[in-house]
């Protein structure tokens, strides 16, 4: 399919937000006020853009799944923190875990909400992990030469305005051993409209990569109907003004639990230079027991996929996200998992390679037996 060229700024509706499932007049009455209460404890908001990708005649639809509330969230299972954030916290609003990336994080909110999110707790009462002031988160940097890869996260990045975002990434950029800035953002499929009609965004890109840092957009397209035409143009766009795109989803139970369907993923996104980075394992974030997808089912899914793919789209890595760092899940066969640390927060770990008794019913990586001693690469 072709990619769509960017519309003149006045022909691009602006997009409405709902703030309750009750407000949203395709979800029948009966079962509205339910999913307000499930919204009430877990955030909810969308946009009539992203609805509309909603085929409402259909209980199941991928994109439904992913945006409107189920009450099964409210059953009592995973945790807050699942990967433990908080005991990387540097100062309020940055985290340090990998030695040579600082992770920011910008905003408490997102222009939609993922139901299965990891990161819930940002967007509930009494939140004080988000930055307001990025001066400390600065000077943090600054102080760290070993740091030159900063991860703009959140929330979502660009829900703030670009004067806004311009403000935080200057920041980090006039540091002279930050040599790549990342922004880790689900806007592009959520509101496409916020790349495409927003010039000042595509200004501040090119000056920052003229200046010689790289700038990576982290997006996150979970189904490929959410490469819509506006989708791709507004990642058409970003490209165009110097950024590098890449993509990186969970495997989401009922979304995107399908080899076919994720190697259309891979495929589509390496077609728009949008190459897929990692899949994860969804994580047992508090809320989320309908969302995980098994580790081993996870794994047999992602290998289907990635072996109906060309050598391009075969670059994406399956990975737990875990408190100790990016185990990425290398294998499995009759009798074990094989994993291997990808990315570790001590230094001992670094690319050590795990065995593991398979699980079928394990969702994690604390749910696994080791059966020997990690083994260093050498």
């Amino acid at each position: 399919m072709p990619i769509s060229s960017p519309q003149p700024v006045s022909k691009m509706p602006m997009v409405r937000d709902f703030r309750k499932p009750s407000q949203i007049s395709e979800i029948p009455t009966e079962t509205a006020s339910t999913l307000d209460a499930v919204a009430e404890r877990f955030a909810f908001r969308a946009n009539d853009y992203y609805l509309g990708l909603i085929d409402w005649n259909d209980p199941a639809d991928p994109i439904r799944r992913l945006v409107i509330p189920d009450v099964a969230e409210l059953n009592a299972w995973g945790e807050l923190d699942v990967s433990d954030e908080a005991a990387y916290r540097a100062v309020r609003g940055l985290q340090h875990k990998y030695r040579d990336t600082a992770l920011v994080l910008t905003a408490a909110t997102c222009a939609a909400y993922c139901r299965y999110c990891f990161r819930k707790r940002l967007f509930m009462r009494h939140n004080d992990e988000t930055a307001q002031d990025f001066g400390p988160a600065s000077v943090y940097v600054a102080q760290h030469p070993e740091i030159t890869d900063v991860l703009l996260s959140g929330g979502d990045p660009l829900v703030l305005s670009t004067a806004r975002l311009a403000a935080i990434v200057r920041r980090f950029d006039r540091i002279p051993h930050v040599r790549t800035i990342r922004i880790g953002s689900k806007v592009p499929a959520f509101n496409p409209y916020r790349l495409l009609r927003d010039e000042a965004l595509w200004d501040l890109v090119a000056q920052v990569t003229g200046r010689g840092t790289t700038v990576y957009l982290m997006a996150h397209f979970d189904h490929p109907r959410e490469l819509t035409d506006m989708a791709r143009a507004g990642i058409r766009a970003m490209q165009r003004a110097g950024a590098h795109v890449v993509n990186q989803c969970p495997i989401v139970r009922g979304v995107n639990d399908d080899a076919e369907l994720l190697a259309e993923l891979f495929e589509t996104t390496t077609e728009l230079g949008m190459p897929q980075y990692y899949v994860f394992q969804g994580r047992p974030a508090i809320g989320n027991e309908s969302y995980v997808v098994p580790l081993v089912r996870g794994w047999r899914l992602f290998d289907a996929a990635r072996r109906r793919c060309s050598g391009l789209s075969r670059r994406v890595r399956f990975a737990m996200s875990h408190a100790s760092g990016k185990i990425e899940v290398l294998g499995v066969d009759d009798q074990h998992i094989y994993l291997r640390y990808h990315r570790a927060r001590n230094a001992a770990d670094e690319s050590r390679i795990m065995v593991a008794r398979r699980d079928d019913h394990a969702n994690w990586f604390d749910d696994l037996e080791l059966l020997e001693p990690p083994v260093p690469i050498v």
